[in-house]
C-alpha cells in the first residue's frame, strides 16, 4: 500500500510514539532526579547503539551499507548535538519538571522554520515569519520574563529546542546524500561514544529497583524510535507531524498525577498559542509542497 492509503495507520502511530515519549520523559524526571544526568543518558544510548546496530546488520548491505557516507563530519555533529540535547532535556526535567519543559519545547518546530532560511537556503515568508512571531509571544508567556523574579532555569527547554531543531535542521541537510538509515545509524553510534566518554566520569551504584526503570527507559527509547519509522514509512509527514503535540498533553498528565506538578494558566495559554503557530507552520508547508 502507498503512504496515502495509510493516514488512519500513520496518525495511529504517532500518538503511540508520543505516548511512549512521554513515558520515557518521566522515567527520565525520575531517574535523573537520582543520579547523574550524563549516567542516566549514557546507559539509554547503549542500548539504543546496540539497536540500530541490530537494525543496520538485518538490513540490506548490513552495517557496511549502514555506515557509508561521504559527510561524516556532518553525521559526528548531528549525533553530538542530540546527545548534547537530550541531557540538556533530561536535566530540565528535574529542574522545572515535564509540563513547564515540554509546554517551551515544543516551539522547536518554528525554530527550524526560522532557521531554514540561514541554513539550508529555503525561503521563509511573511506568514510563515507571522507564525514564528505568535510562537515567541507564547514562549514568553510561558516563561513571564517581566512577572517578579525571573527563574534563569526557564530557559534550559529553550537550549534544548534550538539544539534539537538544529540537529533537525542538520538530518535534513544530510538527507541530500545520506540515506535515513545511515544517519539513524550515525546518530545511535556518535552518542554512545561520546556518552560513555563523559558518563563513565559520573557512574554512580544503582539501587535493583531503579535498574528496572532503567531498562523500561532504554526499552521506551527503542520502542519509540521504532514507533516513527514505521509511522513515516505509513503516511507523509505533514500530515501525522500535527499529532505529536499529543505529547505535550501526556506529559502534562504525568506531570500532575505522578510528580504533583501544577498547570498554570501562563502555561496553557503560552502553549496553546505555540502550539496553534506550529500547525499553521506545518499546514503552510504542505500547502507549498
Amino acid at each position: 500500500m502507498t503512504q496515502t492509503n495509510n493516514v488512519r495507520a500513520g496518525i495511529a502511530l504517532m500518538i503511540a510514539a508520543t505516548i511512549v515519549f512521554a513515558l520515557q520523559d518521566g522515567i527520565s524526571r525520575h531517574l535523573a532526579g537520582t543520579y547523574n544526568t550524563y549516567m542516566v543518558v549514557m546507559l539509554r544510548y547503549w542500548f539504543f547503539a546496540a539497536f540500530v546496530i541490530a537494525l543496520a546488520a538485518r538490513a540490506p548491505g548490513g552495517l557496511a551499507a549502514a555506515a557509508g557516507t561521504r559527510q561524516p563530519g556532518l553525521q559526528i555533529l548531528r549525533g553530538l548535538l542530540l546527545a548534547g540535547e537530550i541531557c540538556v532535556a533530561v536535566y530540565g526535567f528535574t529542574i522545572l519538571g515535564l509540563i513547564e519543559s515540554q509546554a517551551v519545547f515544543i516551539c522547536y518546530p518554528l525554530l527550524v522554520a526560522a532557521l531554514s532560511g540561514p541554513v539550508l537556503g529555503e525561503k521563509v515568508g511573511w506568514r510563515r515569519w507571522s507564525a514564528i512571531g505568535v510562537g515567541c509571544v507564547g514562549v514568553l508567556i510561558i516563561l513571564q520574563p517581566g512577572m517578579g523574579v525571573f527563574n534563569p532555569w526557564a530557559v534550559i527547554p529553550l537550549i534544548s529546542a534550538l539544539m534539537f531543531a538544529f540537529y533537525g535542521l542538520l538530518t535534513r541537510y544530510a538527507a541530500r546524500q545520506d540515506s535515513t538509515a545511515t544517519s539513524f545509524f550515525w546518530t545511535g553510534i556518535v552518542g554512545a561514544l561520546i556518552m560513555t566518554c563523559i558518563g563513565l566520569w559520573f557512574w554512580e551504584p544503582m539501587v535493583p529497583r531503579d535498574w528496572f526503570w532503567m531498562g523500561l527507559l532504554c526499552i521506551t527509547g527503542v520502542l519509540g524510535h521504532w514507533l516513527l519509522i514505521k509511522c513515516y514509512e505509513m503516511a507523509e509527514a505533514s500530515a501525522v507531524q500535527p499529532f505529536a503535540y499529543f505529547h505535550l498533553m501526556w506529559s502534562a498528565i504525568l506531570g500532575i498525577t505522578i510528580f504533583d506538578e501544577t498547570l498554570r494558566p501562563a502555561v496553557v495559554a503560552g502553549a496553546g498559542l505555540v502550539v496553534a503557530a506550529g500547525l499553521f507552520t506545518l499546514w503552510r508547508e504542505r500547502r507549498q509542497g
